[in-house]
């Protein structure tokens, strides 16, 4: 378990570019909405520390996380955002819906990553209990929210 090596808050606030000027669309999924509304949180907390201004940072809601795709295809094609951050959570349940989910929106965002026009960052929770997502966004393991908003800012800013 990787996460508990690492809490997902914590960084080194030096190696993080200045985000003066960074253009910020965020797809947030409503399906596990404590969830990725403590993660929206997180991110936008850490976007602005760096410089982006609220005015910057576009949300985008959408139903469920495989719906993350189409939203964040749809922030590459407007010209709009210089990158685009993924929020969602999966948690599993009883059925193989899970695997077809996780799998689909990890192809479907990594497939926009490959296409190159703008860095396309990796928000879903994939969990296997509540207690597992909660502790990873904002809980003992720290906010995954605030990994993707420095994920972010080194994406757009290191390859400027």
């Amino acid at each position: 378990m990787a996460s508990a090596l690492h809490n997902l808050s914590d960084y080194d606030i030096h190696s993080v570019p200045d985000a003066t000027g960074l253009r910020v669309g965020i797809v947030v999924s409503e399906w596990n909405e404590k969830i990725t509304g403590a993660l929206l949180e997180g991110a936008c907390q850490t976007l602005m520390k760096h410089g982006v201004r609220e005015e910057s940072i576009i949300v985008k809601p959408v139903p469920g996380s495989f719906e993350l795709i189409y939203g964040a295809a749809r922030f590459v094609s407007s010209g709009l955002v210089d990158v685009v951050i993924a929020i969602g959570c999966v948690i599993r349940g009883d059925t193989p819906h899970f695997d077809y989910i996780c799998q689909g929106v990890t192809q479907g965002l990594a497939d926009l990553n490959r296409e190159g026009k703008i860095p396309v960052i990796y928000g879903l929770l994939t969990c296997n209990t509540l207690e597992q997502a909660e502790q990873r966004s904002g809980g003992m393991l720290g906010n995954k929210g605030d990994e993707c908003a420095v994920t972010a800012i080194k994406m757009a800013k290191g390859w400027e």
